[in-house]
């Protein structure tokens, strides 16, 4: 396995490794393996995908961040969610780029994440973009709920469709390093017997009297 998950396998080429289920490759970025023995933190069922959307986007937002994009999907067949969140820089001016899929079940769950953050040149993306589409096409209400308020501002300029045109920028890295890798982890045979997240148990009978 990779470190204490239930990852036995996934496409590592490029990466080197830092510490225990961490690796970091030329480009600068960061790819991480992670377990938790908790039930997920996650607002809805995998389902439920609108509530699912929504509670994260709030609470993402709510954090100071923004939620770019939530999508339902499967890894290594079990149902998973994939964010990809920005998050401002403490130290300096710009963003960090986070990307990752969640695999809940009942009572854990196990998640691959890349991330990287801008380096000296920042918003350059933002400001050609926007320039481009003028700001009343630019900055929309997020589309996961238009109530949804605080953190960094949902706009257009995030959306993969303009990926090709900044193929260096750490976006662009992570939602692809992600596409990439994913598709190729293979998770542990006592993982996936696991009950599944957001279903009740069922009932135990009750013995006879």
């Amino acid at each position: 396995m990779l470190t204490p998950t239930p990852i036995t396998s996934m496409d590592l080429s490029g990466f080197t490794e830092r510490e225990p289920g961490v690796w970091t490759d030329a480009r600068g970025l960061v790819l991480s393996v992670h377990f938790f023995g908790l039930v997920p933190d996650l607002p809805a069922p995998l389902e439920a995908s609108d509530r699912l959307r929504y509670g994260l986007a709030s609470s993402v937002s709510a954090a100071g961040a923004g939620l770019i994009e939530a999508v339902v999907g499967r890894v290594d067949t079990l149902p998973a969610v994939r964010q990809l969140v920005k998050v401002p820089l403490q130290n300096r001016r710009g963003q960090a780029f986070l990307a990752s899929w969640t695999v809940p079940r009942a009572g854990c769950s196990t998640v691959v994440k890349v991330q990287a953050a801008e380096g000296a040149f920042t918003g350059m993306r933002e400001a050609v973009l926007l320039a481009e589409v003028g700001p009343e096409r630019f900055f929309t209400p997020h589309p996961y709920g238009p109530d949804i308020a605080g953190g960094l501002p949902y706009h257009v300029g995030d959306l993969e469709q303009w990926d090709a045109r900044f193929p260096d920028h750490p976006l662009t890295l992570v939602r692809a390093a992600l596409d990439r890798i994913v598709p190729t982890v293979t998770l542990h045979p006592s993982f996936k017997a696991l009950p599944p997240f957001g279903h009740a148990e069922p009932p135990q009978p009750h013995a006879a009297p």
